[in-house]
């Protein structure tokens, strides 16, 4: 089946599914709820969209049910999981090498033929290690080992059970066991890992205790009784055996010692931890499996939890066309959140009275008006390209689509790529794309910062566009970000006006908006405009004394002092002050005069902290050219807020921040901030012309800071040295031959040697080879600079599991071709 992993367009299929062909009703800039000036959700879900227009390139999407039936197995990060299957290398690298079989079934029929041979005392002295450790009246003269009494006899079982145990182990040792049991037990998953071991262990136990199992004829190996005869050669007797308790205890630990490997081989302890913790955790925390064979355009989820009658409506509405994928993500996930809190009634209820509109996104859309990417929304997935081939291509990424989603996304993705290399077109614009779908599911919330015009989509395709510096624009950018905590504040400020100076600290700056922003809030409840607070840094003298005599109440007093102190450090040589305002003159510009708090109640004001509430879709347009410096402090202010509201709140939604140019974004403080978002469930993307646009001394913080790098055709050996100091060495098998030519001591040798050089024009040379291991780079500066070709990029990924992906090449041409494994 050919498919993206996506809902068809009408008429582009073979008999297509009738749907409504009235777009919903959908604002031109909708907000969740919570956000100020944004209208409630309608009453009424819309119908079901149409499906939005296709980019060129972008093949047909099939059927509903067939995309959701279509399997997702688990895979290595970064692969797409849509309908994939093991490549067809590595797929023949899994069958059993011939020389494998062979090297268990000899060392199996060489020891059979020992042990007959052993048991019909045809070895060569076969009892002399017995005679030699064993006191010569056990035996009768003149023979080998023929035994006088009851001491002779039990140590001639015992010799037969270490003969035996050094049978095994050579066997094993010197066969292909150790592979045999990977390719058939540990390779796979649980629990039909610890299901074969247990099996293997039933037969093991067959041999040892024959007589427990009904049916058996074969007699048993020699393992109970060379212990029990060893008891009895200690003991010096057998009223050991007359307490069953020491007979039972001997039986117990001779089971153990048995099931003892195969419990390591099937990871019997993990597969008991594991299901001992989900079950602690309680049945609403546990994922439902769906049933055997059930597809998964049945609902087998909902059926399993009792849920017949929304599992009915929604399954006659996937085969009705009434579903896009958007829907069943959505559906699915509200599932499982309602589980989870313990609402399965409310699920259903909206499930039976709205059907595949049930639990709609609160802006209304159900799609988004044009998609240029191919997206799994079950798996969160948006294909960028695919896996090329090749030596340092591991077999299972071998030709098949190349994926990011929020597993990765989570550790945060640096892009480096020259102006022309692709960053916005093969990557920035399909993963904004990715995560304003999977906003729709409510599994999401995204913010995008780009330069007016850029493709990252419609406006429609968002609930929320803050264009800074444009009078059309109908939302504003709050710079506190809705902060009531002056120290928080001010920490945004500080980093967003002088994060990127060295002259001046970032503790200092902070501090000292501080001592203006808490006072301030304290006179008037609000923080002031950036105007009045560039008056205030500036130490205008009406300004602060209008604000003292607003202090003069007593309960002001730590607020009067924390003035006082800001007025005393003014004009100092270590005041950061001057500096502050002067950053802050780039935003009290007239292009900015209705912004940042400073316009009339026409435009809304936008907080950043709402993307911790609500699944949001948001576009932040930097101002066009002529403001580059405001631009980037107004990209350092998001990202500090951004990471500062990611700790709000008990959030179960992703959080996405992408910054399609992160020139002059990145300081000391907001790699800290970055590796602090992997365990608050956010993460953001960086895209970077060339690692000199970040201060030398933070290239490698930064490397180490995000899970995920990715190197576009066209950087520079400079740029490249940074990525390969990051993904370090391996160890790689290297051949050297050397020719070393022939020289020959008989005349008709060294004739027929003169012949052939004469023909062939070589000398008759001789080959050595030696194989060596040698430590290597997983990517040379040179090869990144001058050996990726154009259209393809070397992308290294981490999950926030930790689970990583090499460094690998990646053909970004392919992420809008067809779906290959």
């Amino acid at each position: 089946m050919d498919s993206d992993g996506t809902q068809d367009a009408r008429s582009t299929h073979a008999g297509p599914v009738p749907r409504p062909a009235g777009p919903p009703d959908v604002p031109a800039t909708p907000k969740a709820p919570g956000v100020p000036g944004v209208p409630p959700p309608p009453a009424r879900a819309p119908e079901v969209p149409p499906s939005p227009s296709r980019a060129p390139g972008v093949p047909p999407r099939p059927a509903v049910a067939d995309w959701l039936n279509e399997p997702r197995p688990e895979a290595r990060p970064g692969i797409w999981r849509f309908g994939y299957r093991l490549p067809r290398a590595a797929r023949a690298a899994e069958r059993l090498a011939p020389v494998t079989i062979v090297g268990v079934l000899v060392p199996l029929v060489v020891a059979l033929i020992l042990w007959s041979l052993w048991r019909r005392g045809s070895v060569p002295y076969q009892w002399a290690l017995l005679r030699l450790f064993t006191p010569d009246d056990w035996w009768w003269g003149g023979t080998l080992a023929s035994p006088k009494g009851m001491q002779g006899a039990e140590a001639r079982v015992v010799y037969d059970g270490v003969f035996f145990a050094v049978l095994v182990y050579a066997m094993g040792r010197l066969g292909s066991w150790g592979d045999i049991v990977r390719h058939v037990v540990t390779r796979r998953e649980q629990p039909a890992r610890a299901l074969i071991a247990a099996l293997g262990a039933l037969v093991t136990l067959s041999f040892v205790f024959p007589s427990a199992f009904p049916g058996v004829g074969w007699d048993a190996l020699p393992v109970v009784d060379p212990l029990f005869s060893l008891v009895v050669l200690i003991t010096g007797g057998y009223d050991v055996f007359t307490s069953a308790l020491t007979t039972d205890a001997l039986y117990a630990l001779i089971t153990l010692l048995v099931l003892w490997p195969f419990a390591r081989i099937g990871g019997w302890w993990p597969l008991a931890r594991t299901w001992l913790a989900a079950r602690s955790r309680g049945a609403a925390d546990r994922a439902p499996q769906p049933a055997p064979d059930e597809p998964r355009a049945r609902w087998p989820e909902l059926r399993e939890a009792g849920q017949h009658e929304a599992a009915d409506v929604l399954t006659a509405e996937v085969l009705a066309g009434r579903m896009n994928d958007v829907d069943c993500a959505r559906v699915e996930h509200a599932w499982k959140q309602a589980r989870r809190q313990a609402r399965p009634t409310a699920f259903t209820d909206a499930v039976l009275h709205q059907g595949a509109a049930a639990l709609t996104h609160p802006s209304g859309a159900r799609d988004l008006p044009g998609r240029g990417a191919r997206h799994d929304l079950l798996a969160g997935q948006v294909r960028i390209g695919r896996w090329a081939s090749g030596d340092r291509t591991p077999l299972a990424y071998g030709g098949v689509g190349a994926a990011l989603g929020p597993e990765t996304l989570g550790t945060s993705l640096l892009v480096v790529g020259p102006s022309g290399a692709g960053k916005t077109r093969h990557v920035i614009a399909p993963v904004v794309e990715s995560l304003a779908l999977q906003a729709l599911t409510g599994r999401c919330a995204v913010v995008a910062v780009c330069a007016a015009g850029t493709a990252l989509g419609p406006d429609s395709a968002f609930d929320v566009v803050v264009r800074v510096g444009d009078p059309r624009s109908v939302h504003d950018l709050d710079p506190y970000a809705e902060s009531d905590d002056p120290d928080e504040a001010a920490a945004f400020l500080a980093e967003a006006l002088v994060g990127d100076l060295d002259t001046v600290g970032a503790q200092r700056a902070a501090t000292a908006l501080a001592q203006l922003l808490g006072p301030y809030r304290a006179a008037y409840g609000a923080f002031p405009s950036l105007p009045v607070l560039r008056e205030l840094l500036e130490g205008e003298p009406a300004v602060l004394s209008a604000l003292r005599d607003a202090l003069v109440d007593e309960r002001h007093a730590a607020m009067r002092r924390e003035l006082d102190a800001r007025v005393r450090q003014t004009g100092t040589p270590a005041d950061p002050a001057p500096a502050l305002a002067d950053r802050l003159a780039l935003l009290d510009r007239p292009a900015f005069a209705d912004f940042f708090g400073a316009g009339d109640d026409t435009i809304r004001p936008f907080s950043l902290r709402a993307v911790a509430h609500h699944p949001l879709r948001v576009r932040i347009d930097l101002p066009e050219h002529g403001h580059e410096e405001a631009s980037r402090l107004i990209t350092r202010l998001v990202l500090a807020q951004f990471a500062a509201v990611a700790r709000d709140g008990d959030r179960a939604h992703f959080a996405g921040l992408v910054l399609d140019d992160a020139t002059g974004t990145v300081t000391t403080e907001s790699v800290r901030r970055i590796q602090r978002l992997r365990s608050q469930n956010a993460g953001v993307v960086l895209a970077l012309r060339t690692v000199a646009d970040v201060p030398e001394a933070l290239h490698g913080p930064l490397y180490g800071a995000v899970g995920c790098r990715m190197a576009l055709s066209g950087v520079t050996t400079w740029d490249g040295s940074r990525f390969a100091s990051a993904w370090g060495t391996e160890w790689v098998e290297t051949r050297d031959v050397a020719k070393h030519t022939v020289f020959a001591d008989q005349p008709m040798t060294r004739a027929i040697h003169a012949l052939r050089k004469l023909v062939t024009g070589k000398a008759v040379t001789t080959e050595a080879v030696t194989v060596r291991q040698v430590e290597r780079e997983r990517w040379s500066a040179s090869e990144l600079a001058h050996g990726v070709p154009p259209g393809h990029a070397v992308l290294s990924l981490t999950t926030v599991r930790g689970d990583h992906a090499p460094p690998l090449l990646v053909d970004l041409s392919d992420g809008r071709a067809a779906r290959g494994h």
